[in-house]
């Protein structure tokens, strides 16, 4: 049975919206408390879920404004709004941990429909949140609760291969680097990937990544950097110009809002950047241009579709509560975003090339390897191979 929600949270989101706003700042947000983005507290009091729509509330283990993946959670939700005519509220839980679990069982004794939420942090959490309330209805991204455990059948968990959309990346960086590109005038075949944190899931890319560098050069040399977290883009920034500067000349982050760091490298010293989750070009395309044309494209992790596609089938009474799906180029969870920049700068004949790789993953020809699963040791020897 839904309960009503808690005096705690009321009080954690009236305080924490005269503190915080939604973020658009490259720089890192400094953690804050829980915040509705939604403006769920009118007049000094909460407002509750309606009783006649369909309510569905995010939980973001961060903030808005990275430009990528939980703007793409958010979008999301903004397209549940549009499309479905839901009732719905994003809730910003700020970079600060101890704020995570107990929103999470705040919430949860409210009268959502749906909690959505994401990202492997929260997964231990949610193993323990959610079978004390059996009736509710989680849909977590990004990441699988342990169905072993029990009790999870009110859990469906999204996971993504973005092995694949990486795979397109690294064909694209391969044939960049080197090549008579106004921004790769360097000889060395080397390619950049930076990645917020040394993880299975970011890993998962790399893999991806390299792979599809291979396919196109056997020789090519990948110089993989990690930055620690997912929200020091000054740290980024400076981890990429230390790439830049050894010979790379286009590099892939992966890394959230510290990835935004990469692009700001590529502008200042004129090489090319790869966006991830969200289409980061068009991101910058009306505020600053010029710093958008260093990013030839993004490798989109379409956690917006992913959640829009979620709540459609429960809505038809077929998504599969109590188990994983992963995603992938054949649900279009994954891929390149093919926008006016990628068209300018990328020639007909190159994108024909990746669209026709596009198909051989779509069609099980092609098979990418994943790092979900991969031993420590079998992961070491991928990067050692292709180390500078």
């Amino acid at each position: 049975m839904k309960k009503y929600g808690s005096v705690l949270l009321m009080i954690v989101l009236i305080l924490s919206l005269a503190l915080t706003g939604c973020g658009g700042s490259d720089e890192p947000a400094e953690p804050a408390e829980p915040t509705d983005t939604d403006e769920s507290v009118e007049n000094g009091e909460e407002v509750e879920p309606s009783e006649d729509e369909l309510d569905i509330v995010l939980l973001i283990n961060g903030t808005l404004g990275d430009r990528s993946f939980f703007d793409s959670a958010h979008n999301g939700m903004q397209l549940i709004e549009q499309e479905l005519g839901a009732n719905v509220r994003t809730i910003e839980m700020s970079y600060d941990q101890t704020s995570w679990e107990p929103t999470l069982w705040d919430v949860s004794e409210q009268d959502w429909d749906i909690i959505v939420l994401g990202t492997w942090q929260m997964q231990e959490f949610l193993e323990e949140v959610a079978p004390e309330f059996p009736d509710n209805r989680y849909i977590i991204f990004d990441t699988s609760v342990d169905y072993s455990l029990g009790g999870l059948d009110n859990v469906y968990s999204i996971q993504y291969k973005q092995n694949e959309g990486a795979f397109l990346a690294g064909v694209l960086a391969a044939h960049v680097t080197g090549s008579d590109m106004e921004y790769a005038d360097n000889s060395q075949n080397m390619i950049g990937f930076l990645g917020g944190m040394d993880i299975p899931v970011i890993n998962d890319f790399l893999v991806g990544y390299i792979d599809g560098a291979l396919y196109v050069d056997e020789d090519i040399k990948v110089y993989v950097s990690y930055i620690g977290d997912f929200s020091d883009s000054p740290r980024g920034k400076e981890m990429a110009l230390a790439q830049y500067n050894d010979g790379v000349d286009i590099g892939f982050n992966v890394a959230g809002q510290a990835g935004l760091g990469q692009i700001d490298a590529a502008a200042e010293v004129g090489r090319y950047a790869i966006g991830v989750d969200s289409d980061q070009a068009m991101v910058f395309a009306e505020t600053d241009p010029e710093k958008a044309a260093f990013v030839l494209t993004s490798m989109l992790k379409r956690v917006d579709n992913s959640i829009l596609r979620a709540v459609e089938m429960h809505l038809e009474g077929t998504l599969p509560y109590g188990e994983a799906e992963a995603l992938g180029i054949k649900e279009e969870a994954v891929g390149l975003a093919n926008n006016d920049f990628y068209q300018e700068n990328v020639d007909q004949e190159l994108r024909d090339y990746i669209k026709e790789i596009e198909d051989l993953i779509d069609s099980g020809e092609i098979t990418v390897r994943s790092a979900l699963g991969m031993s420590t040791e079998e992961l070491d020897e991928i990067r050692d191979s292709v180390s500078p």
